[in-house]
């Protein structure tokens, strides 16, 4: 089993309200938000947008998740770099991260 391509585009911000607005002036819609300035934006069936609020001191940063329908499952190729092997997340998933040749880091996200 190999990915099921980008489930999600993670952002941190500092500013949590400018920038749901931001995303729901270009047609997304609020899944919800949480109680610590972060929340989920989806605009139709492609991948959804997770944005979290960070401290000025964090750059805003953004990062792409790619889905995996099962963590147990899934076969890399032997020369994949594996950063961090699947571990469990907060949210009730699975995340592990890897290095593509051009020394980019890459999240893969499947179901606990």
């Amino acid at each position: 089993m190999k990915t099921e391509g980008v489930e999600a585009i993670f952002l941190t911000t500092h500013n949590w309200g400018k920038s749901a607005k931001f995303f729901q002036s270009l047609g997304y819609t609020l899944d919800f938000e949480t109680d610590h300035n972060s929340g989920q934006l989806r605009n139709g069936p492609g991948p959804y947008l997770f944005i979290a609020e960070v401290p000025a001191s964090e750059p805003p940063a953004m990062r792409l998740v790619m889905k995996v329908a099962d963590a147990k499952a899934l076969q890399l190729d032997p020369g994949v770099d594996i950063v961090s092997p699947f571990q469990d997340t907060h949210w009730g998933t699975q995340e592990m991260t890897v290095r593509d040749p051009d020394g980019r880091v890459w999240s893969l996200q499947a179901p606990k």
